[in-house]
């Protein structure tokens, strides 16, 4: 069904981050399309426990007895207001800008957050040759960014104020919402806005009706060129600093972002878009790497995978390492976290079997560049734990078998990236040796011989183990037709699905096949799983095969990982594909060619600025899934600057 100009207007979406776990995000026209969508939603303990505290802006311009109003809901049944109308232009570098005309006056709104702390500033400009009235509300939620709130007792949203700002308190006992204005009288006028309705909420099966709350309004005479400032912020000394200082440094932290010698517009945007994951952790007093917004936290799988472009491709070294050493600070039993939880009080979890051996390769890449011999020295015994709890077996039935390869998991519990699982029920639960944990294991075993070496240890039993590996790697996983199975069982059962993982075998620096086996296993891949925007994570002809990623939790999960096309995997594809073709010339402008789908969604399609988690695989047209994904973000970055391309 084609959309409505509103409903692609609402499908297009924006994100900015403050380093910490907190952001603010909306659609290009201001109408929160989800729970997770916020001017302040705040990380209270970085990067987790978030809320959204401040949902939403109303705004309107008064003069010569019109108002306009400038906003855009969404009801039962109806859109109201429908300031999008006056809407006639959204940019999103530096910053989220908006451009409203009225009949007779202009309006510019650029949004910003303070990098380090929970704060979010909206500058309003007037660009017209006239004065007039502005007027300003601000909506509060205070509330998990999992849930929604509804009409509490009246005594709630309590508020104080002195000569400089307000404060809030949602509820009896939360977290207080410090807010300013630099312009302008503040009217109170208590009210709550009922029955928004978020349509994306809606289509992913989930509540989508919340109420949200007024306190009052702010009303300003806006002379020709004027400017107001609205800060909210959890931080109640931010209340002292200039709005105009907060917003210079912002740009120049941007700009910083970006090293002067990199000439593509669209590599530079992508390291801007790329620094948005990389948070700081409070349980470590370290670095951590958040997997993808609104929803998730820091992933030990993506974290390890997304680093390797965030921060070691890009030189960022102090971050990479530290990243390291919050994964492996909190390792048990040659295990990293799969994930760090929500809250404060819950545990890592260690459901993962890939996520510690990618850390391997992040060290090896994170020594080429930077020619660390202390770090290395420093993480050795951790790396040399790893690899023997893995051959002598860990959590969650992870072992070595006999012939060297890596074996584990169990019913219900499934390790590896295809993780998707409602209750005990697992949809790709893949318990066994599967092929790009033993590609990833052998990956393993060669750097620890390369470690082991660069610190003064030069350990044969890597070298012995890895030859070993290799031996039976071709026995257990090539299969008759020219690719690799995806799975063998501990009895040497075959899985003989086409998915994208066997890439990994040709993408990884240590490589198990011979040249010729290599050149199949991609052409394998690009019949049967190659799109525009990514790799399928199963052929067509499957009968498991799920053409769409779409309507509730069950539906989705089931389609998560049966054909659902993933972005994060098209650059491992890609750097095969270089590696079969020598680098070539040729082979860059054609991979430069392909890129250019993923380059339009990037900059026009879902997230402005972002690339989605997820596309549909049979019609992979729509970013679905997380708006903004840290490892669709990082590998492009990997695969441009590794590979010098010019997109």
């Amino acid at each position: 069904m084609k959309k409505t100009n509103l409903d692609n207007l609402l499908s297009k979406e924006w994100i900015i981050t403050n380093g910490i776990g907190g952001y603010a995000s909306s659609t290009i026209i201001g109408a929160n399309s989800r729970r997770y969508h916020g001017v302040l939603v705040a990380s209270f303990n970085p990067p987790t426990e978030r809320k959204v505290m401040v949902a939403k802006v109303e705004e309107r311009i008064i003069f010569n007895n019109r108002e306009f109003q400038l906003s855009t809901n969404q009801y039962p049944g109806k859109v109201y207001p429908e300031g999008y109308r006056y809407i006639t232009e959204f940019s999103r570098v530096p910053m989220p800008i908006t451009f409203f005309e009225v009949p007779g006056a202009s309006l510019q709104k650029t949004m910003f957050m303070v990098h380090g702390s929970n704060t979010t500033v909206i500058e309003y400009k007037n660009t017209s040759n006239i004065g007039y009235q502005l007027w300003l509300n601000p909506l509060y939620a205070g509330r998990d960014y999992h849930a929604l709130l509804h009409e509490r007792a009246r005594n709630d949203f309590y508020m104080a104020a002195n000569s400089r700002y307000r404060v809030i308190y949602p509820y009896h006992g939360s977290e207080a919402v410090y807010f300013r204005h630099t312009a302008g009288v503040f009217v109170e006028g208590r009210t709550w806005n009922e029955n928004l309705e978020y349509p994306v909420d809606r289509e992913r099966g989930h509540d989508y009706r919340e109420d949200v709350y007024s306190t009052g309004y702010m009303s300003c005479m806006m002379a020709p060129g004027a400017t107001v400032y609205l800060v909210f912020s959890t931080d109640e000394n931010i209340m002292d600093a200039s709005p105009e200082h907060l917003k210079a440094d912002e740009l120049n932290r941007l700009e910083s972002l970006v090293p002067e010698d990199i000439s593509s517009p669209f590599l530079a945007d992508l390291l801007v878009a790329g620094d948005q994951f990389i948070v700081d952790r409070k349980s470590t007093g370290g670095y951590s790497i958040i997997a993808g917004y609104h929803w998730f936290t820091d992933w030990g799988r993506d974290s390890m995978i997304a680093l390797r472009g965030l921060c070691i491709a890009t030189g960022r070294q102090e971050i990479a390492a530290s990243v390291m050493r919050t994964f492996l600070g909190y390792m048990e039993e040659g295990i990293i976290p799969n994930r760090f939880p929500d809250y404060k009080d819950d545990v890592p979890e260690y459901i993962t079997i890939d996520a510690t051996l990618w850390m391997f390769v992040a060290v090896y890449e994170y020594d080429l560049k930077f020619d660390d011999t202390a770090f290395l020295q420093e993480i050795y015994p951790k790396l040399a734990e790893i690899i023997t709890h893995h051959m002598q077996g860990t959590k969650n039935n992870i072992h070595m078998l006999e012939n060297g390869l890596l074996a584990g998991g169990k019913d219900g519990i499934p390790l590896t990236w295809m993780d998707a699982r409602i209750n005990e029920y697992s949809f790709t639960a893949r318990a066994g040796c599967a092929v790009e944990v033993n590609a990833l294991w052998y990956n393993a075993l060669k750097i620890m011989q390369y470690i082991s070496g660069r610190v003064g240890k030069k350990e044969e039993r890597y070298a012995e183990l890895s030859e070993r590996v290799k031996h039976q790697f071709e026995r257990s996983f090539w299969n008759a037709d020219s690719y690799l199975n995806d799975l063998v069982t501990e009895d040497n059962e075959p899985d003989p699905s086409i998915r994208p993982n066997q890439v990994y075998a040709l993408s990884l620096p240590f490589s198990l096949l011979s040249r010729e086996q290599e050149k199949q296993v991609l052409e394998t891949v690009a019949e049967n799983l190659l799109t525009p925007y990514g790799l399928r994570t199963l052929d067509t002809y499957h009968y498991k095969f799920k053409p769409a990623y779409s309507g509730d939790v069950w539906s989705r999960d089931a389609a998560y990982h049966q054909g659902t096309v993933w972005p994060f995997l098209l650059p491992e594809y890609f750097i095969a594909f270089l590696k079969m073709h020598d680098h070539s010339e040729e082979a860059k402008r054609q991979v430069e060619s392909q890129l250019l789908a993923l380059k339009d969604h990037f900059y026009k399609a879902e997230c402005i600025h972002g690339i989605s988690e997820v596309f549909d695989g049979l019609h992979p047209l729509e970013g679905k899934g997380c708006i903004q994904q840290a490892w669709s973000v990082a590998n492009l970055i990997l695969l441009i600057m590794k590979e010098k391309l010019d997109v």
